[in-house]
């Protein structure tokens, strides 16, 4: 089984001008198969980019990649449902559902399952699966031997499996805007704040530690996520797809580490090396991958049961 190598959505507010030729390069540059499109953090977004959404799905299209609509993760206004209603709609589209309010609407149609549904046991990838969904993207907090198990279980539903291995990771999602509300104002009347922070506003505790990072109604890890040294288990797994999140550093040569590590041209031990050579703004971590806690970086591959 030849191993996919995915560009997940843009979580951020980056320009449109920015977003557009990110994904330009991706089209142009990237060695991912995959690349998600859509937006999966706030609804209000969408405008901004949606004059350019069209030549970008072509281009990436005409670039041999798979284009996947990523939707809303959490639907709670109208102008929430309107956007989930409306990829729905896509008739010939690909579509990963991050809310379960757009389960109904794809039901029985083949579609993609995000990591903001929580999919934590067999019984749901069984379920899932038999109302349309072919494939999971697990939730990043999820042990070595828990996504073995919905692996197999995906895997007997004819169904595969997606895992995220490097960029930061979304830990809560609020119906309220903090990074609007960290500046005097609301999330109506937000201003596109976050659109400041292309990576997220990073937060400190009291003792001035750094400590997550806020990305309008998301709260994201601090450091980055980083399994490299893990994808020769998740591949032994059966995990077929590993999953790169958008960030400000230079996601092309992330891809193209990340390929060769996959392709078995270079180690994990080299691969490590080329994205510490990118210069990483933050430490990373995998934790959650080793059970425990998810911020520590553990060097030890895990025996799985």
């Amino acid at each position: 089984m030849t191993s996919e190598l995915t560009m997940g959505p843009l979580l951020f507010h980056w320009p449109a001008e920015t977003r557009r030729d990110f994904w330009f390069r991706v089209a142009d540059e990237a060695p991912v198969d995959t690349v998600y499109l859509g937006e999966t953090v706030c609804s209000k977004r969408e405008p901004f980019f949606n004059p350019h959404i069209e030549e970008v799905s072509e281009r990436l299209t005409r670039a041999g990649k798979r284009v996947v609509w990523s939707s809303l993760a959490q639907v709670v206004t109208a102008i929430d449902r309107r956007a989930s209603t409306g990829i729905a709609e896509f008739e010939a589209a690909d579509i990963e559902a991050n809310d379960a309010s757009l389960l109904p609407l794809l039901r029985r149609k083949p579609h993609r399952i995000g990591q903001y549904l929580n999919v934590y046991n067999e019984a749901t990838i069984t379920h899932l699966a038999s109302n349309g969904a072919y494939h999971f993207s697990l939730q990043p907090e999820l042990p070595a031997e828990t996504i073995s198990r919905l692996t197999e279980a995906a895997e007997a539903a004819g169904a595969t499996t997606e895992v995220q291995v490097f960029g930061r990771v979304t830990l809560a999602l609020s119906a309220r805007c903090y990074h609007a509300r960290a500046h005097g104002r609301t999330k109506d009347n937000c201003l596109f704040v976050c659109e400041s922070d292309a990576d997220g506003m990073e937060l400190q505790t009291r003792s001035h530690h750094k400590f997550l990072a806020i990305n309008g109604i998301q709260t994201l890890s601090h450091r980055y996520l980083e399994l490299s040294a893990e994808i020769p288990l998740l591949v032994a797994m059966g995990v077929s797809a590993f999953r790169l999140s958008p960030h400000s550093l230079d996601m092309i040569e992330v891809a193209r580490a990340y390929r060769q590590l996959l392709d078995g041209r270079i180690s994990t031990d080299e691969t490590f090396a080329k994205l510490a050579g990118l210069g990483m703004p933050q430490p990373v971590m995998n934790g959650f991958f080793h059970r425990k806690p998810g911020y520590l970086h553990v060097g030890a591959q895990p025996e799985l049961s």
